[in-house]
């Protein structure tokens, strides 16, 4: 299944959100009514297969219906090394599980995140751990926006 637009994901049912890093996957799941996003887990990323066999053990424990994924666009909308390094992870992802999958504009999540993990006054190391789960739950309320609005 090739990556599709985000209003050709499954209508109803659990979306998982993908804030893919360098170093980390964070993952957040929306509730199966898709009213609330929360963050769900910090997968480190020291080897790529394990790495995706977490995201799909999270994938099938939620009941996924469907993945989106976070595209770090640069600030003026254009695609650089990072946005093809999130292609390739998704390549990779598609070869060992065929998914529904979509991109989601990430430009602010993880600035987004950060604002709201310092206003939970969270230690810096639980601040670390969260961030990355926070972003993806950012990326998955900007997908649920866009589809309510319909654009």
């Amino acid at each position: 299944m090739p990556v599709m637009d985000l209003f050709d994901l499954p209508g109803k049912g659990v979306l998982i959100g993908l804030d893919p890093g360098t170093k980390t996957l964070g993952v957040a799941a929306t509730d199966a009514s898709r009213i609330l996003c929360s963050p769900v887990e910090t997968i480190q990323k020291v080897k790529l297969a394990p790495s995706l066999e977490r995201l799909l053990a999270i994938y099938e424990e939620r009941g996924g219906v469907g993945l989106v994924v976070g595209l770090p666009l640069n600030t003026d909308g254009t695609q650089g090394p990072r946005v093809q390094s999130v292609r390739t992870l998704i390549s990779n992802l598609l070869k060992v599980r065929d998914i529904p999958v979509a991109f989601q504009d990430e430009r602010y999540s993880t600035v987004e995140a950060d604002e709201v993990v310092r206003e939970l006054s969270f230690t810096e190391q639980r601040r670390s751990d969260r961030i990355d789960a926070m972003a993806a739950a950012m990326i998955l309320r900007g997908a649920l926006s866009r589809l309510e609005a319909g654009k």
